[in-house]
């Protein structure tokens, strides 16, 4: 999944791209409103991560514009802890709220139920035919056994498992496994599709070649 964070702490931020990194997301930051613009203008997110007091305006605020253009979801985050705050805020579009300071797996666990709700589903699980998939611990079960993934088989496989019988081409699953300063060619793309494939065999769901197009998860 590809982040945006909005954050002018660089030490925190730092610390955010670097956890979420280890999960396999790709994280773009931005330390002001006005780079977090021009981020959203060429690059679609999974979700954002928002700060409510940064140098060039109130995130609030921001939001508020944000959810008049888009609809990626977002998850504020602000030392701001009084319940009028976190209501205000939630009225204005968020999709969550988490107090600094706060505790890295928190954080993980509310961007996954932040996703998980946006996909319609009700638990971190996703079935996939005779396949169970689990995002959170990083496995797939068939057939009674348990078969753990890398962290971009994780990601490429939650965007489709998350997405069924959507196309994808090559260029919109590397932005979604892939923050903007890494240089990686599209060929990367072709190698985790050849591995979630092998890993799928048998499971009765197949991610599918589109000629000319790209990918897209369909039932056998």
């Amino acid at each position: 999944m590809r982040f945006l964070l909005v954050e002018d702490n660089r030490e925190l931020a730092e610390a955010v791209v670097a956890r979420l990194s280890l999960d396999g997301h790709a994280v773009d930051h931005a330390a002001t409103l006005g780079e977090a613009r021009d981020w959203l203008s060429v690059a679609e997110y999974d979700l954002m991560l928002l700060d409510v007091m940064l140098p060039d305006g109130d995130g609030r605020h921001f939001l508020s514009e944000s959810r008049m253009r888009q609809n990626v979801p977002v998850i504020v985050l602000t030392a701001r802890a009084q319940v009028s705050d976190r209501v205000d805020t939630l009225d204005l579009g968020a999709d969550d709220y988490l107090t600094k300071p706060f505790d890295f797996t928190e954080l993980e666990a509310r961007c996954r139920a932040v996703l998980r709700r946006r996909g319609g589903l009700a638990r971190n699980d996703i079935p996939l035919g005779r396949a169970v998939f689990a995002p959170a611990a990083g496995t797939l079960t068939l057939d009674g056994e348990v078969h753990p993934l890398r962290n971009r088989e994780i990601r490429l496989l939650e965007v489709f498992a998350r997405n069924p019988e959507q196309i994808f081409s090559k260029s919109q699953l590397l932005d979604r496994l892939f923050s903007q300063a890494a240089d990686v060619s599209e060929n990367a793309i072709e190698v985790y599709v050849g591995r979630l494939r092998r890993r799928l065999s048998g499971a009765g769901v197949q991610i599918e070649t589109v000629r000319g197009m790209g990918y897209r998860m369909t039932a056998e």
